[in-house]
């Protein structure tokens, strides 16, 4: 097996939640509406450390879209779908666009940085 090269994102980012790698920017997130069969999922724009599984045609709420699930490109859990064709009209804005499943992927603010806003011993003295 050959080296992994990750892409690294700055600002804040959305992250597989299995381990860690960087998949998206929250700039990406076109919307917080999208539901699949296990919960809550986005729609990105762009995501990045991912690879592609097979085409293939499947039967969705809004109607028969070509996809291919994405896998993380470090652990190899599935984190969604790219959708390749929309074969509605109405639904052709999804073509080439990602859905990030919420349950397989983490927020990096809300995983990595805490931040303690109690007021500690010495902000208390300041007061």
């Amino acid at each position: 097996m050959g080296r992994i090269f990750l892409v690294e994102l700055e600002g804040r980012t959305y992250k597989c939640k299995f381990c860690k790698t960087n998949l998206a920017l929250a700039d990406s997130v076109i919307s917080r509406g999208f539901h699949c069969r296990r919960g809550k999922a986005y729609l990105f724009s762009n995501v990045v450390n991912v690879t592609a599984g097979a085409i293939e045609e499947r039967m969705m709420l809004s109607g028969l879209h070509t996809v291919t699930d994405i896998f993380c490109v470090c652990c190899g859990q599935i984190v969604g779908w790219k959708y390749e064709t929309a074969h509605e009209q109405s639904q052709k804005y999804k073509e080439g666009k990602f859905v990030l499943e919420r349950g397989r992927i983490i927020d990096g603010l809300d995983s990595e940085f805490y931040i303690d806003t109690r007021p500690s011993s010495s902000d208390a003295e300041e007061a």
